[in-house]
């Protein structure tokens, strides 16, 4: 071995230049991103039923934001909101692994030498671009230099290391395909980066000291290591979205063991379609092998993509029947039960199932409001009265999800309930009834308030809520949760003269919240402590007259049956 170099400057040098590397990359994709990113998100969200789109669609997605792992965390993101099918992912998850072959063909180009020019080009346009889309071209121009720059360090940190036989020895090691298969997975896996994986091989091909055998094994077993992002990000999700990453593990894993047995093949169809170079030994090696790994991963996943695209209703019903919905967990999903879109002919009907939905919506939020209080009452996260798995914000956040998601297609209905003819009583029972629901909405988005920016702001402030201001402010509550309960129970039967009580008079309401806001203020002036939690005190106060205010409102739309 050269010794200029030793074993502790190689590390560092290759350290470095992997750091370098990796960031260009983080760059590079930051400034796409900027640039397009959330158009191929929502690209990707609106990606129906047709498989050949969706292909192009993750393809083109991943190549905008050179990462795999990104587009697949997206579109785990995507399902766990619903914004799209685990089934509709499946075909995005195939063009994905078409996309992130574009690092690896960029990479093999060999710019090193102008890794430098590429980055002050970058620069000079990010510092000076006066749109603001030439500014986030020139940040991913820089990236793209500084990716090419660090390999450069990495090259030239390895370059001793093809003479130093300990390590070609271990080179030997890997052209048994299993053990290059276990490495690639286990080394991409720890990296979290398919990318620098791939982006460290074609630094030890550009040396000669990597055969194009080995090469393969090392890209099947990073294209299987990749998925331990996806993995990761799934986790503690629905199992829809869990079923987004268990497909990219199949079909990695599926196109691996097809692939597996033919590897001396493979590689014979890899020389035969690149470029090849005058030499001999380690010297051809460096000049044919980079462009040659580039090409076999490209093929590699082109034709897995090709393969299963046929097949993906298959693999459907193949990862639901290893994944099957969690009957506990379907309850937590946001989901009609009662409209029914063959109702809507007969309006007298289809009003009937829309009253069932808005007492379902009541109920709801009589919940959220029960349990609004008890963040501020207790340390304790506390369990959801139906649900104990969750915790009680947990639970306030996934009925809030429910309420917004049926007042979104109970105001569709009920729209759609209004292009029909119907009489005046009729139409005037439809307004109501939107009235209501809207009104409902809002109940759930005042305590998305209470549980979200003022539980933050709580946790930002010093001390607690005395015990004093607690019980004033459960005394309050106590009162408007019994205000719900009362239009819970007047929504079911929707009993107009039932809701009417609950307009008969604020006297109650106003004492306690009077006392409460003079007795607190006293507690204010008297001790310093106090005024910590001052603004909490009153934004909790005000929310909650607002939730009494909102169930008045509400009683007053219920439709008075007997009305004409």
């Amino acid at each position: 071995m050269d010794g200029t170099f030793s074993p502790a400057t190689i590390a560092v040098l290759f350290a470095g230049g992997l750091a370098l590397f990796l960031y260009g990359i983080r760059m590079m994709s930051s400034g796409l991103k900027k640039a397009s990113g959330e158009r191929m998100r929502r690209l990707i969200s609106k990606v129906t039923g047709n498989r050949f789109y969706g292909l192009l669609a993750g393809a083109l997605a991943t190549m905008v934001v050179q990462s795999s792992s990104t587009i697949i965390a997206t579109l785990v993101g995507l399902v766990q909101s619903r914004l799209m099918t685990y089934s509709q992912a499946l075909a995005v998850i195939l063009g994905a692994e078409i996309g992130t072959t574009a690092m690896a063909q960029l990479v093999a180009f060999k710019l090193h030498d102008y890794a430098l020019i590429i980055f002050a080009a970058g620069f000079a346009l990010n510092s000076l671009g006066k749109s603001e889309s030439l500014r986030f071209a020139g940040e991913a121009l820089s990236g793209f230099g500084l990716l090419f720059f660090g390999l450069k360090v990495m090259s030239e940190a390895v370059a001793p290391l093809e003479t130093y036989t300990p390590f070609l020895s271990l080179l030997r090691y890997l052209d048994n395909p299993f053990l290059g298969v276990v490495a690639g997975m286990l080394l991409t896996a720890l990296m979290h980066s398919s990318a620098a994986f791939i982006g460290i091989l074609i630094t030890l091909a550009l040396q000669g000291a990597l055969s194009l055998e080995a090469g393969i094994a090392l890209l099947y077993g990073a294209n299987i290591g990749t998925c331990i992002t996806a993995v990761l990000a799934s986790a503690g999700m629905q199992h829809a979205a869990k079923r987004v990453a268990l497909a990219q593990v199949l079909f990695n894993v599926a196109g691996v063991l097809m692939f597996f047995p033919f590897i001396p093949q493979f590689a014979e169809l890899i020389r035969m379609v690149s470029p090849s170079a005058e030499g001999l030994g380690a010297g051809k090696l460096a000049l044919e092998v980079p462009r040659q790994i580039a090409n076999a991963h490209s093929m590699l996943n082109i034709f897995m993509a090709l393969f299963f695209l046929p097949f993906l209703s298959l693999f459907d019903r193949l990862i639901f029947r290893l994944l099957p919905d969690d009957p506990e967990e379907t309850r937590l999903i946001p989901a009609v039960w009662y409209l029914k879109e063959s109702a809507l002919s007969t309006p007298f009907l289809a009003i009937s199932y829309v009253k069932a939905e808005v007492a379902r919506m009541g109920s709801i939020a009589a919940k959220m409001v029960r349990a609004s209080l008890y963040p501020f009452m207790s340390s304790d996260p506390g369990h959801d009265v139906v649900f104990p798995k969750l915790s009680v914000i947990k639970g306030m956040n996934m009925r809030e999800e429910k309420l917004d998601f049926l007042e979104s297609r109970i105001s569709d209905y009920l729209i759609k309930i209004s292009r029909s003819a119907l009489s005046e009583r009729v139409s005037k029972e439809v307004f109501a009834l939107m009235n209501i629901v809207k009104g409902l909405e809002s109940i759930g988005d005042v305590i998305e308030t209470i549980e979200g920016k003022l539980l933050e702001k709580k946790r930002g402030v010093e001390g607690d809520l005395s015990q004093e201001g607690k019980d004033e402010l459960m005394e309050i509550h106590k009162l408007v949760c019994m205000e719900i309960e009362q239009l819970a129970d007047s929504l079911k039967e929707m009993d107009a003269l039932k809701a009417g009580k609950l307009l008969q008079g604020d006297d109650r309401f106003k004492r306690l919240v009077q006392q409460a806001e003079t007795a607190h203020l006293k507690r204010v002036f008297l001790l310093p402590e106090a005024e910590h939690t001052h603004d909490i005190h009153m934004e909790i106060i005000n929310l909650l007259e607002q939730v009494h205010h909102y169930c008045k409102s509400i009683a007053g739309c219920i439709p008075n049956p007997t009305a004409h």
